[in-house]
């Protein structure tokens, strides 16, 4: 049950995104919830081995390469996903950020932990 509801905020994250950046598109419910969805398999299947391939330059850069990272994959699933549209790589970096940011406060207030 926590996953579907960890879904829904990440799709409703993903609704508010464009009222606060115009840059970023989303035109249905619909296409945030399959935007959601695939933009969490691909930081769960993608985005450890691109952390891991660029870890000399995060390193380097001292962790602000990884806003890059987010920024390409918020735009991988602008490209694979009908309904989700991002203007430019610099706009999916920022998009990224908000939906993160609201990602995380919609989940704090409302997802409690169990007390395990």
């Amino acid at each position: 049950m926590r996953l579907v509801l960890t879904w829904l905020i990440n799709a409703i994250a993903l609704l508010a995104v464009p009222y606060l950046m115009h840059s970023v598109d989303v035109t249905s419910i619909g296409a945030a919830l399959v935007a959601a969805l695939v933009l969490g398999l691909v930081n769960t299947l993608i985005r450890p081995v691109l952390l891991l391939l660029t870890l000399p330059v995060t390193l380097v850069s001292l962790g602000l390469f990884i806003f890059i990272i987010n920024g390409f994959m918020f735009w991988l699933v602008a490209q694979w996903v009908d309904g989700f549209h991002v203007d430019s790589f610099a706009s999916a970096i920022g998009g990224a950020l908000l939906y993160s940011v609201i990602s995380w406060a919609l989940s704090t207030l409302l997802l409690k932990k169990s007390d395990g």
